[in-house]
């Protein structure tokens, strides 16, 4: 059993931006922009909180069924989140890494993104992920493939593959698994997010949307997960 009472990677299911808006008669692209506001607070709110990694699901491969204009809207913000937003964070130390595939986003989009992480790689102070085009089966299915690979290379022994190894090729390789997943909005489901990296992860969920979501409720959170005795099945 741990004693550590802040979490070393916090992961976040940013839920609820299109019923904000809809709740309100706003366009659903508003609901987008005040939970991209959201993030940015909640990034300093965590970095200040000395936590060292936040994981936010910022766009799921299931996101890509949504109506065209909607799926638009977040591939322009993200657009404008890594010229813009995010990259006032880096400038902060956030280091920003991506967790996902990027080939099917935009290539103006993909570029700036990939930019934004080679500007930032040297930061120290937080290290923000961000979950784009990503789904934790696809992701185990290509940590598969890529174990194969290796045993039919001769490269590696199919009895020498093991949590750690499998682990190390998933798209959060390098990254602690989270200690904390917070999920907004009301729903209790992972929504094929870490499920692999999730394992042994705390859950806390809030009805509250997100672009709503702040300081406090990052507190609150933090203040339960501290509370927590992590037995790990023992």
């Amino acid at each position: 059993m741990s004693d550590r009472t802040t979490p070393r990677h916090v992961a976040i299911v940013m839920d609820g931006n299109r019923r904000w808006a809809r709740e309100r008669g706003l366009p659903v692209a508003l609901g987008y922009r005040r939970g991209l506001s959201a993030l940015r607070r909640i990034v300093r709110a965590a970095r200040a909180a000395g936590i060292p990694v936040l994981t936010a699901f910022a766009f799921s491969e299931e996101n890509w069924r949504r109506p065209s204009g909607e799926v638009d809207v977040l591939m322009r913000l993200c657009l404008h989140a890594a010229r813009n937003e995010l990259r006032a964070m880096g400038r902060e130390g956030v280091r920003v890494r991506l967790c996902g595939r990027l080939d099917r986003l935009p290539e103006r989009t993909r570029s700036a993104l990939e930019e934004l992480v080679a500007r930032t790689a040297q930061n120290a102070a937080i290290t923000l992920n961000l979950a784009i085009d990503y789904g934790a089966r696809r992701e185990i299915g290509d940590a598969v493939r890529s174990l194969v690979r290796e045993v039919s290379a001769g490269l590696r022994d199919a009895d020498s593959i093991d949590e750690l190894a499998i682990g190390n090729h998933l798209y959060t390789a390098g990254l602690p698994d989270p200690d904390l997943v917070v999920r907004t909005g009301g729903e209790l489901r992972l929504s094929n997010f870490l499920l692999f990296q999730s394992a042994y992860a705390e859950f806390w969920a809030t009805p509250t949307y997100w672009p709503d979501f702040n300081e406090g409720d990052l507190a609150e959170a933090l203040a339960d997960f501290a509370t927590r005795q992590r037995r790990y099945g023992t």
